[in-house]
């Protein structure tokens, strides 16, 4: 039997309101990620302002796998919860992000609440810097093309460069994508945001 690895993915969402409803935005936004954490595979969510007074919304949720993500956006739950907002929210983009684009959430000019999975307050979005990212996609790329190229040396040296280039191309992007950064993010994900060691935080 073929297993697949499932990897998370981010849904980021674009949607107007008149600035003078302000709080009832806020608010709606807040039940429908109470209404989204009570799923399984919830990995997070939060919302943001373009500027402060914009009409301008981005909302982004994560969850665990495509099939956690489908129950919860074909739930009646989810559907009351749109339907609650009809007259007030306009949603003008609708944008999945998986693989490597979903990892490191871009900046945002004003950020107004994130809540992750089993928290009860908000916190303030933090993205890790470049550097981190960079170092991050290098630890996952070095030793896939190592390997490549030692397996390609071996059983394809006779192939022209152009072509055995392709090839390798071709098998370390998608390992790359859904098997290899998926993992190694996840494993050091402390070190990205600047939590605590792992294996050194105090047992509760």
């Amino acid at each position: 039997m073929t297993m697949t690895h499932a990897a998370p993915v981010t849904v980021a969402v674009a949607r107007r309101a008149d600035p003078a409803r302000t709080d009832e935005m806020v608010a709606w936004m807040r039940a429908g990620t109470a209404l989204a954490e009570s799923f399984p595979g919830f990995l997070g969510a939060g919302f943001v302002r373009s500027a402060p007074g914009s009409p301008e919304w981005h909302v982004m949720y994560r969850f665990a796998d495509d099939e956690t993500l489908r129950r919860w956006e074909e739930s009646p739950q989810r559907r009351w919860w749109l339907t609650s907002a009809q007259g007030m929210v306009e949603h003008t983009r609708v944008e999945r992000r998986t693989g490597i684009e979903g990892w490191f959430d871009p900046p945002v000019d004003h950020v107004v609440e994130t809540l992750m999975a089993g928290d009860s307050s908000p916190a303030v979005a933090a993205t890790p810097p470049r550097w981190k990212q960079a170092v991050t996609i290098w630890l996952a790329f070095f030793p896939l093309s190592l390997t490549a190229t030692l397996l390609s040396a071996r059983f394809i040296a006779d192939v022209p460069l152009a072509v055995r280039t392709l090839l390798m191309t071709l098998c370390l992007t998608p390992l790359m994508t859904y098997l290899v950064l998926p993992r190694i993010t996840r494993a050091l994900y402390w070190w990205l945001h600047g939590q605590p060691v792992p294996w050194r935080r105090p047992a509760r």
